[in-house]
């Protein structure tokens, strides 16, 4: 079985990676991108993943691992193995906020840019990945709410721990949540 962390980039996947790791789950990073202020716990990335498009068996070396694929990348994931994916959920807004500050952090926020057409572009690729999903039965999808995360971590810790069929450190998963990390919020 291979573990997939998957969602929209600042959904909450590192914190996904973060929790599963501390659980006892072997996961698949290499180390490349370091923590910064954005994930200052790191990103728990594998660079060769986004060599799937052009070699999807590399993802063999995930086998019994959690690995983080954005879900851009997904339908890249090769058939014939089972897989359990892990989706994370965050709102748009606070997902739009979360990447304008991290860009304007690292000098590359444009303000030319139409935030409606990326949520628009972000909202389209959510549906076809949803279409995608039911369409590939080996996959076996959990999805997670970002803010269920924040507020009830040991319940959803076990949950996943369910959901994987595994024995997890369920109280250390839920240590690794830190509610003050919780930055780009959009209150109503």
């Amino acid at each position: 079985m291979i573990t997939i962390v998957s969602g929209l980039p600042r959904s909450g996947t590192s914190l996904m990676m973060q929790m599963l790791a501390a659980g006892g789950l072997s996961v698949l990073s290499d180390g490349q991108r370091k923590p910064d202020t954005d994930n200052p716990k790191g990103y728990l990335e594998w660079e060769r993943v986004k060599q799937l498009p052009k070699d999807p068996q590399c993802i063999v070396e995930a086998e019994n691992k959690a690995v983080k694929i954005v879900s851009q990348l997904l339908h890249c994931v090769p058939t014939g193995r089972d897989y359990r994916v892990i989706f994370m959920q965050r709102p748009l807004d606070e997902v739009l906020r979360s990447q304008d500050e991290m860009l304007v952090r690292r000098d590359k926020y444009s303000s030319h840019t139409d935030l409606q057409v990326v949520r628009r572009a972000f909202e389209k690729h959510l549906s076809q990945v949803e279409i995608w999903l039911k369409e590939r039965s080996e996959i076996s999808v959990l999805r997670i709410q970002y803010h269920d995360v924040l507020r009830q971590p040991l319940s959803i810790a076990d949950t996943i721990s369910g959901f994987l069929k595994i024995r997890l450190d369920v109280k250390a998963m839920a240590y690794q949540v830190e509610p003050s990390l919780y930055r780009n919020r959009i209150t109503s």
